[in-house]
């Protein structure tokens, strides 16, 4: 596995100090179990000591953001390619904020339409409309786009280096190894010895399970998701399309000229047994909203079987005093994304918490890891530093997201009525809800490359 070339320290902007420039260390393979005993000598964290388990949303965009800040990182992946599956992400102002940051943020807009308001219906009659609400009038600068999940890992992985991505590298065990680090055995059988280890292996984590996290929790609901094609041009405005009935809603938006995103959440009790047949998906989704809005309907035929999923919702709060927190006790292994706080989508923020994670990790961890002199005391108190900032911000929008999908997937047909002739056309705010998308995020400018 190729590891990524040495760069020099960039400058951030706004920030009048300057991250120094990595030492170059090869990362080390170890075969034999007697390797990691013999080796006595802790060294300071540097380039080719930081691995990152996932190349997810949160995996390349970690790597990415430490590039640029002059630090190397490998990334290991389980799948033999980039994950192709899933449909797109709905990305409010503070995941473009990030994207700026990391420098891809052009190259996806000019793929993907900018979303100009939000139109709220109830499927009774055909779809009566509830409310609508212009993102200029009500939420001023605010920057909604659907992209395809695909296409954004693609950007994020064509701005590291050749060979940074490991592919084919699944996780089998990890242990700690006192001074000398973290040993990852595959299931190939390689051994690598990291000094710091960056765990954005999805909701399913086998590190944060090794960390002492509890699994994510199942709050009751399922989600359909499908990517319809529109080979001749999709026929919609550039509006979020929600749609709420009795236990179930459903929603599309246009992601680009050609194609539009839709969703159905609905109650259950269980997830019950996993669905492979594209086919019987697509058919239980449009049995699901038969008798909708015709225009959600058409969206969902216009799908192909192959790009229909079906998914429970998870999520996993962070009390405090009773979750483990972000980094190993050893302050060697540290999580990002879903793989730390998995949400439920009902806030839009899954993907946009784990871009943030990205960047804040990053700014927290290169100065240590790429100082000549940092031990591991320097590299732990980066990462307590990075998990006491992230874990006021994402604890709350995690029980958020929980309430909000608790109280929008109601039965009840009296609160049904309230929601629709009081809660939505009188009482919702667009602004105030849309609070939680402002964050901060100043520019990292690139490091030039080593000759």
């Amino acid at each position: 596995m190729a590891l990524a070339t040495s760069i020099s320290s960039p400058q951030l902007r706004h920030c009048s100090s300057s991250v120094p420039p990595p030492r170059r260390r090869p990362w080390r393979r170890l075969r034999p179990a007697a390797a990691v005993a013999a080796s006595a000598t802790a060294t300071p964290p540097s380039e080719g000591n930081i691995v990152i388990v996932g190349a997810g949303v949160a995996g390349l965009a970690t790597a990415l953001a430490l590039r640029r800040l002059g630090v190397g990182a490998a990334v290991l992946e389980q799948g033999e390619a980039l994950r192709a599956g899933g449909t797109s992400l709905t990305l409010f102002k503070n995941g473009w904020r990030v994207l700026d940051a990391v420098g891809v943020a052009d190259e996806l807009r000019a793929k993907y339409l900018r979303i100009q308001g939000m139109r709220m219906r109830s499927p009774a009659a055909g779809g009566r409309d509830l409310r609508e609400f212009s993102f200029e009038e009500e939420a001023p600068g605010q920057e909604v786009r659907a992209v395809e999940r695909r296409v954004l890992l693609e950007t994020l992985a064509s701005k590291l280096p050749p060979g940074t991505i490991s592919f084919s590298s699944k996780l089998k065990s990890i242990a700690e190894q006192g001074p000398d680090g973290t040993l990852l055995e595959l299931e190939d059988g390689r051994q690598i010895l990291s000094k710091i280890v960056i765990g954005c292996d999805g909701v399913n984590s086998p590190i944060a399970r090794w960390m002492g996290f509890s699994e994510p929790r199942y709050v009751g609901h399922m989600a359909f998701r499908g990517l319809a094609e529109y080979a001749d041009g999709q026929p919609f405005e550039p509006k979020v399309n929600y749609i709420y009935g009795r236990g179930v809603r459903a929603g599309f938006v246009p992601v680009s000229p050609t194609k539009v995103y839709w969703f159905i959440c609905f109650n259950r009790q269980d997830p019950g047994p996993k669905i492979t047949d594209p086919v019987a998906l697509k058919s239980e989704a449009l049995e699901l909203v038969r008798g909708w809005p015709s225009d959600l309907l058409a969206v969902m035929r216009s799908t192909p079987e192959g790009a229909v999923v079906r998914t429970p919702l998870v999520d996993r709060w962070l009390w405090p005093g009773l979750a483990p927190g972000a980094s190993s006790r050893g302050g060697r292994v540290v999580l990002a994304g879903d793989a730390w706080h998995p949400m439920t989508p009902n806030l839009g923020q899954g993907a946009c918490c784990a871009l943030e994670d990205a960047v804040v990790l990053a700014r927290r961890l290169a100065p240590a890891a790429a100082g000549g002199g940092a031990g591991a005391g320097v590299v732990e108190a980066a990462m307590r530093a990075y998990e006491t900032e992230r874990w006021a911000r994402v604890f709350p929008l995690t029980a958020r997201a929980g309430l909000v999908g608790a109280l929008v997937q109601w039965e009840n047909p009296a609160v049904c009525a309230a929601r629709d002739g009081v809660v939505i056309p009188r009482l919702v705010r667009l602004g105030p809800f849309l609070e939680h998308t402002n964050f901060e995020c100043d520019l990292i400018e690139p490091a030039p490359q080593s000759p």
